[in-house]
């Protein structure tokens, strides 16, 4: 028995010895690698809480699922972020075009208007297709290929880090950009051609930024 006392003497001594900083600093390496280890989901499934529109875009939630239609908008995330993975289930109408906007901000001089960003794309049919990474009105990173189609479901995944982006279709790697333009801003969906339809099931995001 005095063994063990003398022993639970001995590293409460340890512990006590270690100082104070070190150990807020082992804590908070800790709380970070947690927060980056969680995805975050951003659709709760029932209604646009968290998120807000412009555009003349028309946004809800049928059956679960957040949908947009009715013309050209974007409806934002009120998250923001800097460095994250950003991942969600995706389907477009016939002759459908969306896309999945990253560090983007609604113009100053017209919020209705394309989000200054970046995007990565969602379109089957333009050469510029999906998975492309677009800047304002550009196609600026060429995809490596087209594997998704119109009214069928796929996963989309971009990660930013820094400077350093990738965009993921369905779990294979399509497109590697490194651009210094936008470094903070919200996720973004946009509609785009009257008479489509976007859908979106889930999206959930990880945040990569060091605290």
């Amino acid at each position: 028995m005095k063994k063990y006392f003398l022993l639970i003497l001995f590293f409460t001594f340890i512990i006590s010895c270690v100082p104070k900083d070190k150990v807020k600093i082992a804590n908070d390496i800790s709380k970070m690698t947690k927060s980056q280890s969680e995805w975050i989901s951003l659709f709760n499934g029932k209604n646009l809480d968290g998120w807000f529109v412009r555009g003349k875009a028309n946004w809800d939630v049928r059956d679960g699922i957040l949908t947009g239609d009715g013309g050209m908008g974007h409806i934002y995330t009120e998250t923001e972020v800097t460095d994250f993975e950003v991942k969600g289930t995706f389907r477009i109408s016939d002759n459908g075009n969306s896309g999945l906007y990253f560090r983007a901000n609604p113009p100053e001089d017209n919020p209705d208007g394309w989000p200054s960003g970046y995007e990565a794309q969602i379109d089957n049919h333009q050469d510029a297709h999906t998975a492309w990474m677009w800047k304002p009105g550009t196609p600026t990173a060429k995809a490596k290929r087209l594997i998704t189609k119109d009214n069928e479901w796929f996963t989309m995944k971009v990660r930013m880090v820094t400077d350093h982006m990738q965009i993921w279709v369905n779990n294979e790697l399509m497109t590697e950009y490194v651009d210094t333009d936008f470094s903070k801003g919200h996720f973004a969906i946009q509609g785009h051609n009257p008479g489509q339809i976007i859908e979106i099931k889930e999206i959930s995001y990880k945040d990569l930024s060091l605290k």
